[in-house]
Formats: structure tokens, sequence, C-alpha cells
């Protein structure tokens, strides 16, 4: 089975290693998450999880969603997310806890990163400006911008100012330090996308 769970991320911190070293750690609530849908070859063409994730008020549901997750006998859910995992053991209404997870196990993390607000070149794209001294008037501008004659316009995907961060970012090659199956929290090495209290998908590294 290849492994995935939606989460939280709570904060940082850091975590005192057996050897003493310290390791700066994100702390991520994952789970328990509970399978909504059971996608197959033979019925949708391809192997997929649907899991919910967090309680939420029947009357704050969408009514095609609230209907659909009553027949088939399952709590509404705040998050639902379609994951690359499968598990013929699982069924609708099984509940996949981060006890799928392991100490030392290499995971990929997504998540939506912090939006920094409208920014210019310097900070969004990293231009390194113009001239600093005096009576340059070239500092932080993003010069020239087109071409001439031709083609008479602003070539297209050119790096201009404009709203910087809230984009879906993955960090890959982060390593499990530890998890606590009983609080339903995992420490992972290094920092991931997303303010406190945004959603994170954390997935297992494929072999």
């Amino acid at each position: 089975m290849s492994k995935a769970l939606i989460g939280k991320k709570i904060g940082m911190s850091e975590y005192f290693c057996e050897d003493g070293s310290i390791v700066p750690v994100t702390i991520c609530e994952l789970g328990p998450c509970v399978v909504v849908q059971k996608k197959t070859v033979e019925k949708d063409g391809y192997h997929s999880l649907k899991v919910g994730y967090m309680d939420q008020k029947i009357q704050r549901l969408n009514k095609s969603i609230a209907e659909d997750l009553k027949k088939r006998g399952i709590a509404p859910k705040q998050i639902f997310r379609e994951i690359d995992a499968f598990d013929e053991s699982l069924d609708n209404g099984s509940i996949i806890s981060c006890s799928i997870f392991a100490e030392n196990d290499l995971v990929e993390v997504t998540g939506v990163s912090k939006g920094k607000g409208f920014a210019g070149v310097v900070k969004r794209h990293g231009f390194r400006g113009g001239r600093g001294s005096r009576g340059s008037n070239f500092n932080r501008a993003p010069g020239s911008i087109g071409a001439c004659a031709y083609p008479s316009e602003v070539w297209k995907g050119q790096k201009m100012p404009g709203r910087h961060g809230t984009k879906t970012i993955t960090v890959k090659n982060l390593k499990i330090v530890k998890v606590f199956e009983d609080k339903n929290v995992v420490l992972i090495s290094g920092a991931v996308p997303g303010t406190k209290n945004s959603i994170i998908v954390v997935k297992a590294k494929a072999n």
C-alpha cells in the first residue's frame, strides 16, 4: 500500500535525538481520516481513495455531499481529498490513522504556501535591482519588459510584480522523526508549506 494522509500543520519545534543532536521539526496532526469512496480500476479506471478529515456539522455541508455521506453511513467531514493510495483491506467507512507511518520514513508534504501580498520583482522573483549609488533612480524597478518593433508586446510569462505566495507547494525528501499514535501527531524534519492550522497532505515517498 502506498501511504498518504490528510492533516494540518500545528507549528515548529525541535527534537532532541538520543545521540544528543537537535533536529528542527514541524509538528503535524495527521488523521484520523475516514475512507469516503474507494475507486477501483474496474469501475473508475484507476486506483485511489477519497478520504475525509475533521468533523463538521451536517448543516454546513453541501446538500449533495451530505446526502452522499448519509447514504454511505459516514459522519459529516470538513475536508475531502483524493489520495494516491490503495489497500484491498480498506472499504468505505474504514479509519486510517498516523500509525501507517513509521520513524525514518521519507515523505513528501503538499500544502498551500503563506500568502505575502502584492510584491515587486526583487522580493517576488529575486531580481538584483539597479545600482544603489546617488542619483541612480533605478533601484528596485523591473526594467525593460518587452521588445521594440517586433512583436510590439510584452512576452507571455514575463516576470512581473504581483501576488506573492499562496501557491500549492510540494516539499520532498522529508523524514518522519517521531510518531505519537495516541495523539495523532507526527514530527516531520524541516519545514513544510503553509501557516499554522493549514491543511496538508503527507505521502510516503515511492520506492
